[in-house]
């Protein structure tokens, strides 16, 4: 599997509550349905005045293909779209990875 990870930055005009509620929200309701999507986070900080970003996204997907179809998809745009409104598009670094666990006591 590969990861997006995406470190976001609100739009002026956006508290980081307003922009905490709608991307965890209204925003979230939207993104859930992109095809392929394996695995959806978001993260926020616990001291946002203290820190640069206003949240953490992270995209699974089997591999870039299905990444890049989910974005080129319906969905896809709609989602791009509706992300426009409250986030900073070019603010915030983008990567896509390998993730390698090296420890997840969360699972038996």
């Amino acid at each position: 599997m590969i990861k997006m990870v995406d470190f976001l930055v609100r739009t002026d005009g956006y508290s980081h509550e307003e922009f905490t509620e709608r991307w965890q929200g209204e925003h979230a309701a939207i993104a859930q349905d992109l095809p392929g999507l394996r695995k959806y986070t978001t993260s926020v900080p616990t001291n946002p005045d203290a820190a640069e970003y206003d949240g953490v996204l992270e995209l699974y997907f089997d591999d870039a293909t299905a990444l890049n179809a989910a974005f080129e998809s319906e969905v896809g745009q709609a989602v791009q779209a509706d992300a426009a409104e409250f986030i900073d598009l070019e603010a915030g670094p983008t990567l896509v990875v390998d993730e390698t666990v090296q420890l997840d006591e969360t699972h038996d």
